[in-house]
């Protein structure tokens, strides 16, 4: 080893879900929404001008943050804005996450977690679900540098309810504790509504999954804006223009549009309940999801290997190599159309 190596900062990296590089596949692996964004979005993404090109974007994302604000009735002050909510997120974890003490958030979680931490040099411990994968909040209540979890989690697809939420909250009431809500549209109910009542609780949300906005890039946090402040402070101390001008100019486009919003939430939900029921057929079993996704098991049949057989037919699903999970599918809920296919294909290999 040379001597410049000895100082090369060496991290497992988060491994995103496959994508795929050959066309006429259905794609059900990395939880997109099989809909297209608002008909205003999609409008505004056509209108071009050498200014979107030329001009920094605002670093306030003034235009993005006032209709977030107008949605959830809040001032624009009480949200940020950023690159994903991957972004978001690492963002707070520097933000909030500088104690000796370790931040908790449970074992089987987004896997980004532990990447951030490990990168950011943040002392951390899992806490394990219990056997029907839900949180244990009792565990919650140890000393700790602050709390971070999926709420519904991923993979799982599980929603806690509020009350779970809030308990966790009044036993941490001295650190951060961020409820990470990418999927919260289809079907739970936001801890938006204890913001009131907690000023260390930091919400994060996405454009990615409920407003069909994957490529663009757009995640937002909902908080006190002592907490909002913070965290502009150390953007703005790393790189103050994250979001392009275009991105602002749709995003902002999209949040308008309510009917459509509900209008695709109602489509997808319909579609999980539908799946719930076909797998069920099938032999599968799974956690209740309140997600645009389902953990999927069965009793016969080694998860890998039907995930091998789906990928021969152009048919996508998340595996995972992970000890806990790995006999286990994630499977996105996508259109009727793409779910009769992946029907038939899992009936194909059953037989």
């Amino acid at each position: 080893m040379k001597a410049w190596e000895k100082n090369i900062r060496k991290i497992a990296p988060y491994v995103p879900g496959e994508q795929p590089k050959v066309k006429d596949v259905i794609k059900l692996n990395t939880n997109e929404n099989p809909y297209p964004p608002a008909p205003e979005a999609l409008e505004a993404n056509k209108k071009f001008d050498t200014d979107i090109l030329r001009l920094y974007p605002d670093p306030d994302a003034t235009i993005l943050t006032e209709e977030l604000a107008k949605f959830y009735g809040l001032d624009k002050e009480n949200f940020f804005v950023g690159v994903g909510s991957d972004d978001v997120l690492s963002i707070a974890f520097q933000t909030f996450f500088n104690s000796d003490k370790p931040i908790m958030f449970p074992n089987i979680t987004y896997s980004f977690y532990c990447v951030w931490a490990d990168m950011y040099k943040i002392p951390y411990t899992c806490p394990k679900l219990d056997g029907d994968f839900k949180l244990v909040k009792e565990d919650y209540y140890a000393e700790n540098g602050g709390v971070i979890f999926p709420n519904p989690n991923a993979p799982t697809a599980i929603l806690e309810p509020l009350s779970t939420i809030e308990d966790i909250l009044m036993h941490n009431q001295d650190v951060i504790v961020i409820v990470d809500e990418a999927y919260i549209d289809f079907g739970g109910e936001s801890a938006i509504k204890l913001l009131d009542k907690y000023e260390n609780l930091l919400v994060v949300q996405t454009f990615s999954k409920a407003r069909s906005m994957a490529g663009m890039r757009i995640g937002y946090a909902i908080g006190g804006k002592r907490l909002i402040k913070a965290m502009n402070d150390v953007k703005f101390s790393i790189n103050s223009y994250t979001m392009n001008q275009h991105s602002l100019l749709v995003g902002s486009k999209i949040i308008a549009d309510r009917e459509y919003f509900n209008e695709t939430l109602k489509k997808i939900v319909n579609t999980r309940e539908n799946a719930k029921k076909k797998l069920t057929e099938l032999g599968f079993t799974f956690p209740d999801s309140k997600a645009n996704f389902i953990f999927v098991t069965h009793e016969k049949y080694k998860a890998k290997d039907i995930f091998e057989y789906l990928k021969s037919k152009n048919i996508f699903v998340r595996y995972f190599n992970t000890p806990g999970i790995d006999n286990y599918l994630r499977i996105t809920i996508g259109t009727d159309e793409q779910m009769e296919k992946l029907y038939e294909a899992l009936e194909e290999y059953i037989k």
